[in-house]
């Protein structure tokens, strides 16, 4: 390997993990669309190592099989220049870049001819250590006796108005009751002299 070359390597390895420990590997030029490798590579992102592998061993896509390649390349990358180990290792970042297209021609009616473009891939996949988050220190007791606080008055505040809505609601069919009872009694009363009135004339 050349100075040139060893140097393009680094250059790109800090670009892609700058001082985290980890590898990476490249496919270049795989002859397969950016659209279609790009679901199968989305499948395995923030996976681990063994778990990515098995996954794309059962995908039924055609981009599955150069994916896993590359995978296991970046496995066996981090394994033997960072002496990682595998089992700890997740696929950190995992994309796919467009590549040169090939353009071809397909004879068509009339002596007619429309392009073929037969698009190419650059696949990256980035594979570094799991990273355990430490658990935050618990703060329950006072949570918890602020809590009941706060419940305990919004179940006041709620049993409040019910019952005064539970009073106006009582109240209410009293009066309903009262109002037919007056118009009623004016209904007889008007009635009462109409007959009244027929019996003297």
């Amino acid at each position: 390997m050349s100075v040139q070359e060893r140097r393009a390597i680094s250059a790109r390895r800090e670009s892609l993990l700058g001082e985290q420990p980890g590898a990476f590997a490249v496919a270049r030029f795989v002859r397969v669309t950016p659209m279609k490798a790009r679901r199968v590579v989305d499948l395995v992102r923030g996976l681990g190592v063994d778990d990515a592998l098995a996954t794309l061993k059962f995908a039924p896509q055609a981009a599955a099989a150069t994916v896993y390649k590359v995978v296991d390349s970046a496995a066996a990358n981090a394994e033997g220049t960072e002496h990682l180990n595998r089992a700890d290792l997740v696929v950190a970042k995992a994309y796919v870049d467009e590549g040169p297209t090939l353009k071809r021609h397909r004879p068509r009616a009339q002596g007619r001819a429309t392009r073929i473009d037969k698009r190419t891939s650059h696949i990256t996949v980035v594979v570094a250590p799991r990273v355990v988050e430490a658990e935050p220190v618990e703060k329950a007791p006072v949570k918890k006796a602020a809590a009941k606080k706060s419940a305990d008055t919004a179940d006041t505040a709620k049993k409040a108005p019910a019952k005064k809505a539970a009073k106006k609601a009582a109240d209410k069919p009293a009066e309903a009751a009262e109002k037919p009872a007056k118009k009623a009694t004016a209904k007889k009363a008007t009635a009462k002299k109409a007959t009244a009135e027929k019996k003297e004339s």
